[in-house]
């Protein structure tokens, strides 16, 4: 794409239920949606199959004519996880998932919108732009232009492949942050006005590309959502590959895998994941938490980890947003069964694992004198998966003379009777206010309340606020204050709560996982 595209004679919004824009690549048509103009699976570079398999993506091809934009592109491959294979099962060979979409209230060059540009989660292994829960159209009409888009994920897009680039997931957002700059200009769009924003593994790329060389000046501001801590070493990365491959009877290399239909490598990797426990002695923490798949801190496309990165300076011009959810573990303890059954040996093991430091198991229980087996096991999982790791990456940003926001989920989900608690994954719904489609309603009620709806419209503000002009609504934090936004009903602004949690891993190094067993 090496011109900035122009926008294609169109009739009024209010009138005609389609409209044209002209991009780099050639004229879109799209589809009026009460009020926004919304444009669905458009390609942002060529399908990663065939001699493309494994590649860092490639330049798109431009195409004659007029092509419809109303639907969404396929899945990317999936593991099994929550059935979400059966989403690409069907049409998945045809390679076409590196595909955007775009709503848009006012789409006019020169109107100069903010962007936001949503970058889903899924542990890296399942999601997909197209699920009802992403969505854009309330987040777009509190002004914003609103994106979002498929990556490559479990081996295609993050496996350590012998003849293929690392991070090619990550790779393939840099490439749609690139279409973003060049194209969302035609669809009103500002683009030295990009907010990136994402949650869980949405929010640990937005981390990786902080610290990404390629993706430098695509992106004015960030905010990062419950990040995992998990980013590889190339060796731990390599060996899960092997073993992932091994399964096929396969060696980790392009030359193999490339004969293996994409939608099968999936299943190869959830057979290594429902194995894990074996290879703990060389995996570690990873294996002890089943994850196979991370931004592998390479050396070249992620130099070093994000909060080295930050630290050394790498995002003081990026305005950012930090923020995570109280009882994060509890969406994964219920999901295993496990809510009020932690036994104490449960408990030891956890604080034995993933504390830090090698008095970190005492000084868990010194902290938190009166918890139980259940509390204990939930603190240490949520604080060394994703409530330290995100807290971590804002003190990196302000160390470094740089300018960040905190914000922590308090409010407890109200559906299943309260069990879920302030969980992971509950601010999604919140932040695209999409409170109705049933991934919500298992946290949040079949009906909504007036509560969360209030809840959901302040979160959409606080964020288009910032993606607008930077300021959320509370106090930058500094190391001195720690002043947060408590996101709650009603919220408040007030000192970190999780003081205890935060003492304890102050003096946390997050490194790239090694392989420890050879």
């Amino acid at each position: 794409m090496s011109k900035t595209p122009e926008f294609e004679s169109k009739p009024e919004p209010s009138t005609s239920p389609s409209l044209e824009v002209r991009t780099a690549a050639g004229v879109l048509r799209g589809s009026r949606e009460a009020g926004l103009a919304v444009f669905r699976g458009i390609p942002f570079a060529e399908p990663p199959v065939g001699a493309h398999r494994f590649a860092a993506p490639q330049p798109l091809r431009g195409w004659d004519g007029v092509r419809d934009a109303v639907s969404y592109g396929p899945p990317p491959p999936q593991a099994g996880a929550f059935g979400m294979d059966a989403l690409s099962r069907d049409g998945a060979g045809d390679g076409d998932w590196l595909t955007v979409n775009v709503w848009s209230p006012d789409p006019v060059p020169g109107a100069g919108l903010p962007v936001m540009v949503w970058i889903q989660g899924g542990a890296y292994v399942i999601g997909t732009s197209g699920l009802p829960e992403y969505d854009g159209s309330r987040l777009s009409r509190e002004g914003v232009v609103v994106v979002t888009f498929n990556y490559r994920l479990g081996i295609e897009g993050f496996a350590q492949i012998e003849g293929a680039p690392a991070n090619r997931g990550l790779l393939d957002q840099v490439a749609a942050l690139r279409w973003v700059r060049d194209n969302i200009g035609s669809f009103g769009g500002d683009p030295d006005r990009v907010t990136v924003f994402g949650e869980s593994a949405g929010g640990g790329s937005i981390a990786a590309l902080l610290a990404m060389p390629r993706a430098a000046g695509l992106f004015r501001r960030a905010v990062v959502l419950s990040m995992p801590g998990t980013f590889f070493s190339p060796e731990l990365a390599a060996d899960i590959a092997a073993a992932c491959a091994a399964e096929l009877g396969l060696r980790p290399t392009v030359a193999d895998l490339s004969g293996v239909a994409p939608s099968e490598l999936p299943a190869a990797a959830d057979a290594t994941i429902a194995k894990a426990a074996q290879w703990v002695d060389r995996w570690g923490l990873a294996a002890q938490r089943s994850i196979l798949f991370a931004p592998v801190v390479d050396g070249d496309i992620l130099p070093v980890t994000p909060w080295q990165a930050l630290a050394d300076g790498a995002g003081r011009d990026i305005e950012l947003l930090v923020g995570h959810t109280r009882e994060e573990q509890r969406l994964f303890t219920a999901i295993e069964g496990m809510l009020g059954e932690v036994t104490e040996e449960q408990a030891a093991t956890a604080l034995r694992v993933f504390a830090p430091g090698p008095d970190g198991a005492r000084r868990y229980r010194d902290a938190f004198p009166l918890a139980g087996p259940d509390e204990l096991y939930e603190l240490v999982n949520s604080d060394w998966l994703f409530r330290m790791p995100s807290l971590h990456l804002a003190q990196a940003q302000t160390a470094a003379g740089g300018r960040a926001h905190v914000c922590e989920l308090t409010w407890p989900a109200p559906g299943m009777g309260g069990v879920f608690g302030a969980c992971h994954g509950l601010d999604v719904p919140l932040v695209f206010g999409n409170l109705s489609d049933s991934q919500a309603a298992m946290l949040i009620g079949e009906t909504p309340t007036p509560e969360a709806e209030a809840l959901s419209a302040h979160i959409r503000s606080a964020l288009t606020a910032f993606a607008t002009h930077g300021d959320p609504g509370w106090p930058a934090y500094d190391p001195a204050q720690r002043l947060v936004q408590l996101f709650d009903t009603p919220s408040t602004v007030t000192t970190y709560p999780e003081e205890e949690s935060r003492v304890l891993w102050q003096d946390h190094v997050f490194p790239a996982l090694p392989l420890i067993g050879r």
